[in-house]
């Protein structure tokens, strides 16, 4: 995770970010399902690191999972999200990271829908929403 642009002590990150955004960008923490503000949302927009702003994900490729966190087919840009194997928890799994700040979105699954197979399940606490013509 060299690579970020943003570099924040802790302390940094925990005045700008509220208590659960914090433990979920910062700490790989995860929201309890069908409880975020953007399971469920239905409009228009692009989907941004809450805590860098940058843009990830649009409502272009959100589709409904049924897994209670919103879910994307694909990122806006790849560029923009990095990927690592994650082993905790006692399982494998693919850790979905802001490329601009580091910031744990969520994981990558392999069960999505087409074009491209995948399924983002990302934390509403790591987003911000940015509706269209806004």
């Amino acid at each position: 995770m060299s690579d970020v642009k943003v570099k924040k002590t802790d302390q940094e990150w925990k005045q700008e970010l509220d208590p659960e955004q914090y433990r979920v960008l910062r700490e790989k923490g995860t929201e309890r399902p069908f409880t975020g503000k953007y399971w469920n949302l239905k409009e228009n927009g692009t989907y941004t690191c809450a805590a860098c702003g940058q843009e990830l994900f649009t409502s272009n490729e959100k589709f409904d999972s049924g897994c209670g966190w919103p879910s994307f087919f694909d990122a806006l840009d790849q560029a923009n999200v990095t990927t690592e194997e994650d082993y905790s928890h006692g399982m494998h799994r693919t850790e979905v990271m802001c490329s601009n700040c580091g910031g744990h979105l969520g994981h990558v699954f392999p069960d999505g829908p087409k074009p491209t197979g995948l399924r983002y399940c990302i934390n509403s606490a790591s987003l911000d929403f940015k509706k269209d013509g806004e």
